[in-house]
């Protein structure tokens, strides 16, 4: 009786132990929360700082979502302290979502949030000069807009915060869609028969061709150039694995699928940009995010 009562309450430790380990670790409260960088209510964003007496290096980290949903807390805690680790502080912010403010407003708001830190740089003891940043999915398309596209502060802007340079030392992305042409996704994409979304309900323009110029201009396929930072990619499968059977894990395969960053590195490598991609059976120049971050910044 005894030994099966052990048994048991072992079966239950172990039970326990598993379930806990699996449960998301909270973040650790931020030296700075919800600090507002724009006049919206989601223009927020959290700030840890990492520990050293001479200006650090930071990156912006930017969620997900689909621009339609996400928070700055799915950053993971792991990830957070290895950075922090590393010397390298962490900002990570909200956006506005499309159901209030069309594309590109998610895109602008990421810009503004980079600026208003480079104006801050001083007082928070942040080296201006070595900003990167990261983000999955929705988050990395913003943060290869930013990564690519020509400066945008404006020098003679009454804010001061406008006159700070947009650019980024590097950039680390998963799963990111490198074009919003939703033409190319049916082409390249296996299984992607046709486009999953109405583009009217994540832009203010309709499907005809005015949204596939305007695509051009956040995506990063059509605005990378010879003078752009560095890249990192990660992407969950590899480019012969079959399609998921299970529906709902086969959609998320197909619009993170590793094309999107394969036709990218195609391109960056024509231009000498260098662009690292990790995918389940890959080669890549860097062991990690961590790894490039510390190599780039």
């Amino acid at each position: 009786m005894n030994r099966l009562f052990s048994i048991l309450l072992l079966s239950v430790c172990i039970f326990v132990s598993n379930t806990v380990c699996a449960q998301k670790t909270p973040l650790p409260p931020p030296d700075m929360a919800d600090v507002s960088y724009g006049p919206d209510e989601r223009n927020v964003m959290d700030i840890w700082f990492a520990e050293s007496s001479s200006p650090t290096p930071l990156v912006v980290y930017i969620h997900g979502g689909g621009f339609r949903n996400g928070s700055k807390k799915s950053l993971k805690s792991k990830t957070l302290a290895t950075l922090l680790e590393a010397g390298i502080s962490v900002a990570a912010i909200n956006y506005r979502f499309v159901t209030t403010a069309p594309l590109p407003a998610p895109h602008y708001d990421g810009l503004r949030a980079v600026q208003y830190i480079r104006h801050h740089a001083t007082e928070w003891n942040i080296d201006k000069e070595r900003l990167g940043a990261f983000g999955g999915s929705a988050g990395a398309q913003i943060c290869m807009w930013l990564a690519f596209s020509d400066e945008m502060a404006n020098p003679s802007a009454d804010d001061p915060i406008e006159r700070e340079s947009s650019r980024l030392s590097c950039v680390a992305t998963n799963g990111g869609q490198t074009t919003l042409n939703l033409d190319l996704w049916v082409e390249w994409i296996p299984g992607y028969d046709k486009p999953h979304i109405d583009p009217s309900s994540i832009s203010s323009l309709d499907s005809d061709g005015d949204y596939r110029q305007e695509a051009k201009k956040i995506s990063a396929i059509d605005l990378i150039s010879a003078d752009d930072p560095p890249l990192f990619m990660t992407y969950g499968m590899a480019p012969d694995a079959p399609i998921p059977t299970n529906e709902k894990r086969a959609f998320g395969w197909k619009i993170h699928h590793v094309i999107f960053g394969i036709k990218l590195k195609e391109k960056m490598d024509e231009l000498g940009v260098e662009a690292d991609l990790s995918y389940p059976g890959a080669e890549t120049v860097y062991q990690s995010r961590i790894d490039f971050f510390q190599a780039n910044l």
